[in-house]
């Protein structure tokens, strides 16, 4: 049976006559959601009794509330596929995720997605979610993406996008030395004008920063470390080939494909405040092991 997304306090002293509406408010819980929850099979509890948004809270008082159940789209299908949890609580999860699975379905992908593979691990456990993506990877790009279990979580993550609280590190493998061996690539990015795939470095684009810190230098490559300012379509990849130190294996923009059948990039460390814990949290993915076998190629050599 499928349980319902809820949330509780215990108000505090500090909280004492406030208005339930006012508090829930200050939580980040809107009047649309109130008015879901009222309609659409929620509930707010106050020591386990249903209460109206209208109650003066008082200290010591348990407050419940419980979100309606929400529903998958049919367009996309639960499958079983493998996923690999690193981190899961009743909020979230930290998916490794393998090169080459989609994020989502598209017309070219219809199946074997991460999130046709996580509505099957809802299915399982009886979670009553859709899915919430808070942020995506190219489909050949490994590595570390956060999952929000309810649509209440992904709201308090796009808010902490907008202060930064979340923090990516992505680890790639390009084409040449790089030179100086850290710095900030700060170049708009726009879409291609003669494709609906390809992005380019153009003066109208929306501003793009990239920071970077070479780790291994290698005779015909460069091991980075990349930090995300900004979150565009394909930014990475666009920043080196801008460069001209395209990832290898990412020929859509430049990179050879002889060491690697896809772009060398993989995305290594997420760290960011929990929304609801109110902690911060790091995770760390290792490089897998197509790129890891072409650094240990250069070293053996």
């Amino acid at each position: 049976m499928k349980q319902p997304f809820t949330l509780e306090w215990i108000i505090p002293k500090e909280a004492e006559g406030q208005l339930l509406r006012e508090f829930l408010k200050e939580h980040n819980i809107s009047k649309t959601a109130l008015t879901d929850i009222k309609f659409n099979g929620g509930s707010i509890k106050v020591n386990h009794q249903e209460m109206n948004v209208r109650y003066r809270l008082n200290e010591q008082d348990l407050l419940q509330i419980s979100f309606p159940p929400e529903v998958a789209s049919d367009n996309v299908k639960p499958e079983a596929i493998p996923l690999h949890i690193v981190y899961e609580d009743d909020y979230l999860l930290v998916i490794n995720k393998q090169a080459g699975m989609a994020s989502i379905p598209s017309r070219q992908h219809l199946s074997g997605t991460l999130s046709n593979a996580l509505l099957h691990y809802y299915q399982e456990k009886g979670i009553s979610s859709t899915i919430h993506l808070v942020n995506r990877l190219d489909r050949d790009t490994s590595g570390l993406l956060i999952v929000a279990k309810h649509r209440y979580v992904h709201y308090l993550f796009s808010k902490a996008h907008e202060t930064k609280m979340i923090r990516r590190t992505y680890q790639a493998i390009v084409h040449g030395c790089i030179q100086p061996s850290e710095g900030t690539i700060d170049a708009p990015i726009a879409r291609s004008e003669d494709s609906i795939i390809t992005r380019t470095v153009a003066d109208h684009g929306q501003r793009s920063i990239t920071h970077y810190s070479v780790v291994e230098q290698c005779s015909d490559y460069s091991y980075v470390s990349i930090q995300l300012e900004t979150g565009r379509t394909h930014q990475i990849r666009v920043h080196f080939s801008h460069l001209n130190h395209p990832l290898l294996g990412d020929d859509l923009y430049g990179g050879r494909r002889e060491w690697i059948a896809r772009q060398a990039l993989h995305s290594y460390e997420v760290t960011f405040y929990h929304p609801i814990l109110h902690k911060e949290l790091c995770f760390t993915a290792p490089l897998p092991h197509d790129m890891k076998a072409i650094l240990e190629r250069e070293r053996t050599i």
